[in-house]
């Protein structure tokens, strides 16, 4: 007795419905996260190397965060409360006023974001910050 073989026949392009899926879900998911935005953090503007800035001493306005993460301005020990009352003031005075920031390098995170807050919440355009140096 001869057995004839079915052939199997091919499976329909068509019939691919998890490929479909899985498409669907890609493509959900780049419209997805293309609308996150991924320009946050802090704007700063850089001086021109041309043009160097001269600041007098009266504009400018000195603040310090130690390694322990404590706020000084002018040699006294401040909250950030106080030194969001003492920046607006000085601002007040002196609407080109230079707030010049003083990190540590052990300083936290924290303590330097809180301070940049403030400074962006008063509008202080002019804004720079160095770290200090570590004596050893």
């Amino acid at each position: 007795m001869i057995r004839i073989r079915k052939r199997r026949e091919p499976d329909d392009p068509s019939n691919s419905g998890s490929l479909n899926d899985l498409s669907f879900l890609l493509i959900i998911f780049f419209i997805v996260i293309a609308g996150f935005n991924v320009n946050k953090g802090f704007l700063l503007t850089l001086p021109d190397r041309e043009k160097a800035r001269v600041v007098r001493t009266q504009e400018l306005m000195k603040c310090s965060v130690s390694a322990t993460g404590a706020i000084s301005m002018d040699g006294a020990e401040v909250d950030v409360p106080t030194l969001r009352l003492r920046s607006s003031e000085r601002l007040s005075e002196y609407p080109n006023m230079t707030f010049l920031l003083e990190v540590h390098p052990d300083a936290p995170y924290g303590s330097v974001i809180s301070v940049i807050h403030e400074v962006r919440a008063l509008k202080i355009e002019n804004f720079s910050f160095r770290m200090s140096e570590v004596e050893s």
